[in-house]
């Protein structure tokens, strides 16, 4: 596509794991630490993945298409996240689960956020 489709692309997709990695961060990783107690070493895994998400996002943000490095960035961020989902997927998210973790209430934390964070996104895009 265009640079500026591509600029406007890769501002959804940093806009959207953002609020994702919030939702992990401030509600489902506190829930799944304290469900997998000495397990949790999955948790904090997950953590450092995030930070590293984080930074690319950050340097996604701070480019332009026009950046020599600009495409391999947004493609290095998807195969981070696509890592992450599978180790979520296929070990931690069966954890939980086998723990007894109350996902009903969990899911219900996680829609109420999720609308919070949305909201402000689009009220700081509205500014």
């Amino acid at each position: 596509g265009s640079d500026d489709e591509k600029q406007a692309l890769a501002e959804q997709i940093c806009q959207m794991l953002t609020v994702h990695a919030t939702l992990e961060e401030e509600v489902f990783y506190p829930a799944a630490r304290e469900a997998l107690g000495e397990d949790a070493d999955l948790v904090d895994e997950a953590d450092i993945e995030h930070a590293s998400a984080k930074e690319l996002i950050a340097q996604i943000e701070g480019s332009s298409p026009e950046d020599d490095h600009f495409d391999a960035r947004v493609k290095v961020l998807g195969e981070y996240i696509d890592h992450h989902v599978k180790e979520e997927e296929g070990e931690m998210f069966p954890k939980v689960k086998k723990a007894k973790l109350d996902t009903a209430a969990l899911g219900t934390a996680l829609v109420a956020r999720k609308e919070e964070l949305i909201a402000a996104l689009s009220e700081e895009a509205a500014h």
